[in-house]
């Protein structure tokens, strides 16, 4: 692993933070792989925060020099980064490497392809201190959404999480977690889990050490882009068995019936680094279809 790092502690950003400023209470992985076109929009979102944050950036193997555009972008926005470059293939290394690097209480994992609201870090703050939640997670919703497709999306969320309390209702583009209790759990490790669907695997671990909580203030915005992931996703069979296998059975469900199926189709952590596509998450979907 490559580490490079840019850091400043006169760093003039929207909260001017300065020498004297105590350390943030959040940092912010962007783990990413050739998303140069994208970059400047997250980046731009992120600047925008209302409370300040480490910001670490995982350049996951790109070849389209996207690792010098963001660090471009910071400098432009003002923003204090840490890039490391991990060249292990897979959303799931390039995670590992961003949490071992963490020294703050909290962490979010955002995605390269998504915008966020200037409130995001402080309503996901919130969203923790809830019921001493372990970990936490936004609803979708596109770019332009109005007052209403929020409102919709915020709902299904709600629903989904009463019906399902300890199962993953988000992507990892909008998963927030404490810090202690992620390494706890063991935190991302290909290793343990090296295959597509790590953000609902590592809510698995993170519900058997508290509650997951999940918000109507907590969104993002995932930038519009083509779907062309439906060859990495589980199937119907796989969904409808997850919601419906009961907690103390869930470990069986991923390590021996998920992960064998996910290994025969060879659907490792390196095929997220194909274009990035945000859908609904899946549970959600199904509720509304329900309802």
């Amino acid at each position: 692993m490559l580490l490079e790092s840019q850091y400043d502690p006169h760093w003039v950003s929207p909260w001017k933070r300065s020498r004297a400023a105590s350390p943030p209470l959040w940092t912010v992985l962007v783990p990413f792989f050739n998303e140069r076109d994208f970059l400047d929009g997250t980046l731009a979102s992120l600047a925008a925060q209302d409370m300040p944050f480490d910001l670490i950036l995982i350049d996951n193997g790109s070849t389209d020099g996207s690792g010098a555009v963001a660090a471009t972008i910071c400098a432009r926005l003002g923003l204090t980064f840490t890039l490391l470059v991990e060249n292990r293939p897979g959303k799931v290394n390039a995670l590992r490497a961003g949490v071992k690097r963490t020294r703050t209480h909290l962490v979010a994992t955002c995605d390269a392809d998504t915008l966020y609201p200037r409130d995001y870090l402080r309503q996901a703050g919130a969203l923790l201190a809830r019921n001493g939640a372990v970990a936490g997670g936004a609803y979708f919703v596109a770019p332009d959404a109005d007052a209403a497709a929020h409102a919709g999306a915020a709902k299904r969320m709600a629903r989904a999480a009463l019906l399902l309390p300890g199962q993953c209702h988000t992507g990892g583009a909008g998963q927030v977690f404490r810090t202690e209790a992620l390494r706890r759990a063991g935190q991302f490790d290909a290793l343990r889990w090296g295959y597509v669907l790590e953000d609902h695997e590592i809510m698995h671990r993170m519900a058997k050490l508290g509650p997951l909580a999940y918000g109507g203030a907590l969104w993002c915005a995932p930038s519009p882009r083509e779907r062309d992931r439906d060859s990495i996703r589980w199937t119907l069979s796989e969904r409808l068995l997850y919601h419906a296998t009961p907690g103390p059975a869930r470990d069986w469900f991923f390590y021996t019936y998920l992960a064998r199926r996910l290994a025969a189709r060879r659907l490792t952590s390196d095929r997220i680094r194909e274009r990035q596509v945000q859908a609904a998450p899946d549970c959600a979907m199904a509720v509304s279809q329900a309802a």
